[in-house]
């Protein structure tokens, strides 16, 4: 039988080590690439549709890196009622963090995504914005 002490270590854990692995996924391969398209005169014109496209090969990974850890703090708060509390706020504040970081970043990518204005079709900038909406589903560790 799983002692309850160990299953609150691995819940904590688990949400630790997602929410790390994604702030440093982040600011390795997505924010310096921002910072690049962000100042006008880095990239030359001839390359900027390829940057641009690697921008959306990379949040898209974020998409997924950033569902595995909402889907770690699920975890954490189903397990919350029959467990000790820890690493429990440390988790939870790791998370907000990232939590920020990400939604910050979201609405970076989402300048560079939107298609032209005269473009009717599907909005790219949909995709840079589901971590927004996801980060928003399940609640804040500092909400009342």
């Amino acid at each position: 039988m799983t002692d309850p002490a160990e299953s609150s270590y691995s819940s904590d854990i688990c949400l630790l080590l997602r929410a790390h692995g994604e702030q440093l996924w982040l600011t390795r391969q997505v924010v310096p690439l921002l910072g690049e398209l962000e100042q006008s005169d880095v990239i030359p014109e001839d390359q900027l549709g390829a940057a641009l496209a690697y921008l959306e090969v990379l949040w898209v990974d974020a998409c997924r890196r950033a569902a595995e850890t909402e889907a770690a703090l699920a975890a954490l708060l189903e397990s919350d009622a029959e467990r000790l509390q820890l690493l429990h706020p440390e988790a939870r504040e790791y998370h907000a963090a990232v939590r920020a970081m990400r939604d910050g970043l979201a609405g970076r990518v989402a300048r560079f995504m939107a298609p032209p204005r005269a473009d009717t079709r599907a909005r790219p900038a949909v995709r840079a914005r589901c971590l927004l909406r996801r980060s928003h589903t399940l609640r804040s560790p500092n909400a009342t």
